[in-house]
């Protein structure tokens, strides 16, 4: 213990100590040096790859550029699940019946016509003509069916209606 007390003591623990200081230092600038190389290599290299851009540069505008389109396409989804839901509110079954409510007109001028939703909610129309005069009749319908009494052409009218699938298809008679 007392040899070590004195090594430490001594010009040679010094000069040791400020010799590996010195082979650190060049070591540390060595370092830097080829730090500096390599880091100009990469640029160059690069930039070789991006025919003259920086590939880096367009890579960060690549993801800036995909990070916006996704946020637009959530966007577009919840629009288009608004657009949906709006959709299943609008008309989408038809169902006419045409009739003769007179016997003195001659022809099928009077008519039933349901418009439902989705849901089968909407209205049944009643037009009735005769040679003196022409009236219109509108009924709600909800889930199919009418709270007011309907006669047997509103109720045929509302039938097809919901019955339709969505095909827009007028029988002739």
């Amino acid at each position: 213990m007392e040899m070590i007390m004195d090594f430490l003591k001594s010009d040679n623990y010094f000069i040791i100590l400020f010799c590996l200081n010195i082979i650190l230092l060049v070591g540390f600038f060595t370092l830097i040096i080829k730090f500096s190389k390599l880091n100009k290599k990469y640029k160059n290299f690069m930039q070789k790859i991006g025919n003259g851009k920086n590939i880096e540069e367009d890579l960060e505008n690549y993801m800036y550029k995909s990070e916006r389109i996704e946020k637009q396409n959530l966007e577009i989804l919840n629009n288009i699940k608004n657009i949906e839901n709006d959709l299943a509110k609008c008309i989408k079954k038809i169902g006419m019946v045409r009739y003769n409510a007179f016997r003195d007109t001659g022809s099928n001028l009077s008519f039933a016509l349901a418009l439902l939703d989705e849901n089968n909610n909407g209205v049944v129309l009643n037009g009735i003509y005769s040679r003196e005069m022409s009236n219109i009749y509108a009924k709600p319908v909800e889930n199919g069916v009418s709270p007011y009494t309907v006669s047997d052409e509103e109720k045929e009218a509302i039938q097809k209606a919901v019955q339709s699938n969505e095909i827009y298809k007028i029988d002739k008679e």
